[in-house]
Parts: structure tokens; C-alpha cells; sequence
């Protein structure tokens, strides 16, 4: 059986001081020994993450961060590795243990400014003033602040009741939006290069489908070659058309004319980004030159084969069209701070990130007032089709 993917689950951050009980609370909350718990300071060096199931909110995956305040040698990079993680942060639980709490705060705001809900909540460890440690937080901050022990497991439970009350409502956001609806024929152009795993489809193909399946349309399936064949055993066109983005003006110059026409890669800017936000950089392409630089950025970290989309065929169509471009790419987490050399970023569907992680790069472009689109969009607008495309 497929677990849901990390990429759809709710995203708990946990926050705080190095020593403070992050580890120990991840692992009451999980209840198993998900963290190394150790007396030594900087235990938890990178992110670790634990995906469950909370009832009333669904599949989550809980995020134990290293702890601030790390003055080891690697400390700078382990809470620079911390930083990341509140991009993708839905929800936060920010673990203070002791009276000085001007850093934590410091956190708090840095995860309200990137619209992450937090909770706070207060360690009652050994010969710690907890009580007090409550009061001079709420001089701070005026909302609900939660005394745990997790050792004895205390108030585990108001810690979940609190998640769920601040769960997010956009995780409700479908792939296919509002472009089918129960009874239509869906046909699904899905080419099996040397790209595709062999005996699986790709992450976004199966999500795709289970939704369809969910909303009672019916599905038909194909490879590119049998795009003939395959509208030829329908009784009527289909409602729609989703292919691979690589395929778009093949299955455009073969479609019905009353087939609407999406892909996979043009589904996901919408449902893990900001489609309209895609759209209009987009338009920046044409003021692409032989002199411009691209960032192509991509959410996984596959092994590149010839015909990958995002370091052979994006930068070969940008080429062709406009001279012998500078293009980087970057993969999985990396992404540059400075994106003002770029005159446009390119990204993938990221079925590999949450749609928090995908809008904090959108909003960091918008603020560096550089461009950001989609593969979909980009090769779309590249065939001159963008506009026959349904969104």
C-alpha cells in the first residue's frame, strides 16, 4: 500500500534551544524514540522528520530541528539548516526551558512573518522555574502557551488538540481544480522515456490519477504513439487532456477541438504554487537574450539521463530560440539566497515539496523582482500554445 507522499502532509515544525526537549517531545508526540536523546549539546545535527497520522487533521510529518544557540563548530550550519526548514513549516511548536527567551521569540516571528501557526509551549524540566518562564512569555506573546513535561508525557495530548485547532484549510487544494467533474472522460498521455521508472509511474501521474479516480471520472490511459488509437476507442472526446509538458504540441495538434488540454507540470503551479504568479513570469522569456542568465530549479534530486526535462530540453528550446544563454541548475534544497543575476527562474512541478516550501520561493523571487515560472508554462509558451492551455 502507497503512504501519502511527504509533499501532501501537514508539516509540524519543532523549534528551540539546543537541550531544551525538542527530541524527547517529538518522541512523546510520535510515541516512538523517533530522536536521539542526549544530554550532549547539538544531538540533532540535520532535520529530522517523522510521517504520521494525527486524527483531525490527516497525514502529517513532524520536523525535529537542531536547536539555536549552538555555539559548536557546525552550529551556524545546523540552525542555518533550521532557518530552511520554516519555509516549508505549516505549523510550528517553538519549545521554550528557560527565563531567557528573547532568541525564541526572535524564531516565533521569523515563523509568523512565513504565515507558519505556532504553539508554544513551556519544558517543565528539573529545577527549572516553568511557571515563571510562562509569565515573562506572556509579556511577549498573548496567546495560548502550553506546560509540557514529556518525559511523564504531560499535556501531550493539549499539544495535539492545539495542532489540530491551527491545522491549515489549504490542504484541501485538489490537483485538477475545477476543470472535470464526476462522469467526464479523462485522457492521460503519459510517454515512458528513459526518464520514467521502469514498473512505476512518477509521483505527479499517480497523484493525478488517484484524484480523478476520486471524483468518479473515467480514465484512459496511453503513451504518446498511441494517441491515434487511444481517441479512436472513445465513443466522444474526452473532457480534458493531461500530458507530460515534453509532449505538448504532439497531443495539441492531435487533440479534439472540444478536449480541453492541460499537463501534469501545469497542474502542479497551480496545486503546490502560484499559477498566476507562473503566468506572468512567463512573459519574461521574450526578453530572453544571448546574454541572459536562467535558473532552472528542480525539487528532486535524481541522477540526470539524457533526455531530462530540466538540464537537456528546457535549455536546449531557450538555445534554439534565443543564442547560447547562460543556464544554472540547482536541485532539491539548494537554492541561491541572491537571485538578482538571474533575468528569470525556471521550476519544476515540485511534487518533491509542500506547496509552503514552493510559495516561499515565489515570494522571495517577487521580492528580489526577478521572474519565476513552471516547466509546463515555459515550454507551453515556447510551442506558442500557453493560451489553448486550460488551467
Amino acid at each position: 500500500m502507497q503512504s501519502t507522499p511527504t509533499s501532501s502532509r501537514v508539516h509540524i515544525g519543532i523549534f528551540g534551544k539546543v537541550n531544551s526537549g525538542k527530541s524527547t517531545l517529538l518522541n512523546a508526540l510520535t510515541s516512538q524514540e523517533v530522536s536521539l536523546v542526549s544530554e550532549q549539546k547539538g544531538t540533532t545535527a540535520d532535520p529530522v522528520y517523522k510521517a504520521m497520522e494525527i486524527y483531525g487533521i490527516g497525514p502529517v510529518v513532524f520536523i525535529d530541528t537542531a536547536g539555536f544557540e549552538d555555539d559548536s563548530s557546525i552550529g551556524i550550519l545546523r540552525i542555518e539548516k533550521s532557518r530552511e526548514v520554516i519555509k516549508k513549516t505549516n505549523m510550528a511548536i517553538v519549545l521554550f526551558s528557560d527565563m531567557d527567551i528573547e532568541e525564541g521569540m526572535q524564531w516565533v516571528a521569523a515563523l509568523k512573518e512565513q504565515n507558519a501557526k505556532v504553539i508554544i509551549a513551556v519544558n517543565d524540566m528539573e529545577n527549572n522555574n516553568a511557571v515563571g518562564i510562562v509569565a515573562k512569555l506572556k509579556l511577549e506573546y498573548n496567546e495560548e502557551i502550553i506546560i509540557v513535561n514529556a518525559l511523564k508525557k504531560h499535556n501531550i495530548e493539549k499539544v495535539k488538540e492545539a495542532l489540530i485547532r491551527n491545522a491549515p484549510s489549504d490542504k484541501e487544494i485538489d490537483i485538477t481544480g475545477n476543470l472535470v467533474k464526476e462522469g467526464d472522460t479523462v485522457m492521460l498521455v503519459m510517454p515512458q522515456d528513459i526518464q520514467a521508472p521502469k514498473g512505476r509511474l512518477i509521483l505527479p501521474q499517480v497523484q493525478t490519477l488517484r484524484e480523478l479516480l476520486d471524483k468518479k471520472c473515467l480514465v484512459m490511459s496511453c503513451v504518446t504513439g498511441q494517441i491515434d488509437e487511444t481517441l479512436a476507442a472513445l465513443n466522444k472526446a474526452p473532457s480534458l487532456i493531461i500530458c507530460d509538458s515534453q509532449v505538448f504540441k504532439i497531443v495539441h495538434d492531435k487533440k479534439p477541438k472540444e478536449s480541453k488540454l492541460t499537463s501534469f507540470s501545469v497542474l502542479f503551479a497551480a496545486y503546490k504554487g502560484d499559477i498566476e504568479a507562473f503566468l506572468s513570469g512567463a512573459k519574461a522569456i521574450d526578453s530572453l537574450t544571448a546574454n541572459s542568465h536562467v535558473l532552472i530549479a528542480e525539487a528532486c534530486t535524481h541522477a540526470p539521463l539524457a533526455e531530462d526535462i530540466g538540464r537537456e530540453k528546457i535549455p536546449n528550446l531557450l538555445k534554439k530560440k534565443y543564442g547560447d544563454l547562460s543556464v544554472t541548475v540547482v536541485c532539491g534544497a539548494d537554492f541561491p539566497k541572491d537571485l538578482t543575476k538571474y533575468n528569470l527562474i525556471i521550476h519544476c512541478g515540485a511534487c518533491m515539496f509542500n506547496r509552503k516550501y514552493v510559495l516561499s520561493r515565489i515570494e522571495e523571487a517577487k521580492r528580489q523582482n526577478v521572474p519565476i515560472t513552471n516547466y509546463g508554462v515555459t515550454i507551453a509558451y515556447l510551442q506558442g500554445i500557453l493560451d489553448k492551455v486550460s488551467f
